[in-house]
């Protein structure tokens, strides 16, 4: 049986790029700002249905981040991309190991051969330990991606209550999809 992944099907496969920002938090300097290049890979695993009446297509993703430079990671990632056909409404979860997830809900845009993904969320969608609610408290996530052929851009702001005061984390990327 073939799996209908709606808008999520154009980000099936290996994607890579060099062009990355990423600008956080410092707690000297009033922003830190690494460049970086990554890795993501998104497996499509198929459908779920929740409580017998949603019936949702889901990628997997794995996501690697190392700095330009000295070629240290600085961020793994892992979560879902998923489609709700019925709503025509698109979900992103993602993990970090700093102990915060994320979940985000919205739409797909088609546009002159592009496909545009857009989710956000408030407070309710995050969930994170009271340790980072107490010191790096995430309060919202904004992630929009834009696919055009082998081209993939993201550009996503994580707000962040840190060192005393509200941060917008923000990080930018075009990938190029290379299997």
């Amino acid at each position: 049986m073939d799996i209908d992944y709606g808008p999520l099907t154009k980000l099936i496969g290996t994607w890579k790029g060099d062009k990355g920002t990423d600008i956080a938090p410092d707690p000297e300097e009033e922003k830190e700002v690494n460049t970086f290049y990554e890795t993501i890979v998104y497996t499509g695993i198929g459908t779920v249905t929740n409580a017998e009446e949603q019936t949702l297509a889901a990628l997997h993703y794995v996501l690697n981040i190392n700095r330009i430079g000295d070629n240290a990671p600085i961020h793994h990632q892992t979560g879902y991309w998923m489609w709700d056909k019925e709503h025509d409404e698109v979900t992103y979860s993602l993990a970090i190991p700093r102990a915060v997830c994320v979940v985000a809900s919205g739409k797909a845009v088609e546009s002159e051969g592009s496909t545009s993904l857009v989710v956000t969320t408030g407070i309710s969608g995050v969930v994170q330990t009271e340790f980072m609610s107490k010191k790096a408290k995430t309060t919202s996530f904004t992630k929009t991606l834009k696919i055009s052929g082998d081209t993939l851009h993201y550009f996503e702001t994580t707000m962040v209550d840190i060192y005393g005061k509200s941060f917008e984390h923000t990080d930018e990327n075009t990938l190029t999809r290379v299997k």
